[in-house]
């Protein structure tokens, strides 16, 4: 299976746009979140030869403006798309899909969109005192289960707990995504580095809104098992 980086903070090729959120693509066929500019989002597929008008799967992670807007600007170009979301998202972005022509498919628990391809439902969450619920998308290869995550607002380790929970005899081959860890101090970030170790965690890629000091304190954690994440790469799982 292929992770295709889309969008994010950093690139491998000064052509690609960078900014604030995460796109992930899966086999190139599930998106897995949109970032912040639909434009862009567009650009750098056709960039890395991807066609957007063969991506008809997307997934968001929650209802934040970082991890979204760039779906309407999709959706505005490609037609049909279905958008698997969490009941807790906002009736605006709701209404929004179902405007641009989209399938809004709402999951509150674990769900298979595909053979290896799952979402774990709504988590519940809380951001700068406001509702947040998020979900992952978990991939299930040969080399064990990859859990990726938009910003891990319920807290990185409850949400690998809920995937561990569902699958109990897999390995954990690979976290990828947000961790949401920045402004964390360090004795806080090292103790879940070593809840990543002690629940099995093979290897890691930490991106977005985790944090510098929490991105190092990973590399120095997990060493050649670190992916630096950027925008043009493909990881195979």
């Amino acid at each position: 299976m292929r992770i295709k980086i889309i969008f994010d903070k950093e690139s491998k090729n000064k052509r690609l746009h960078t900014g604030w959120g995460i796109s992930f693509l899966i086999n190139d066929e599930i998106l897995f979140d949109a970032g912040e500019n639909g434009d862009w989002l567009i650009d750098n597929m056709k960039k890395l030869k991807v066609k957007p008008d063969k991506l008809k799967t997307v997934v968001i992670s929650h209802d934040h403006w970082d991890h979204m807007r760039g779906l309407w600007g999709l959706m505005r170009k490609v037609k049909g798309i279905t958008v698997h979301a969490c009941p807790g998202f906002s009736d605006s972005f709701k209404r929004h899909v179902k405007i641009l022509g989209g399938n809004l498919i709402q999951h509150s628990d674990f769900n298979q969109l595909k053979k290896g391809i799952y979402v774990t439902g709504e988590i519940p969450a809380r951001y700068k005192g406001s509702s947040m619920p998020e979900q992952a998308l978990v991939l299930k290869t040969k080399n064990g289960i990859s859990v990726l995550t938009g910003c891990a607002h319920p807290g990185i380790i409850k949400i690998l707990k809920k995937v561990r929970i569902k699958f109990p005899k897999e390995k954990l081959y690979l976290v990828l995504g947000g961790f949401h860890l920045y402004g964390k101090n360090s004795r806080a970030i090292e103790t879940i580095v070593d809840s990543f170790k002690e629940i099995g965690v093979k290897k890691v890629g930490p991106t977005h809104c985790t944090g510098k000091k929490a991105t190092e304190l990973f590399r120095e954690g997990f060493g050649d098992d670190f992916i630096d994440v950027k925008v043009g790469q493909t990881i195979n799982i």
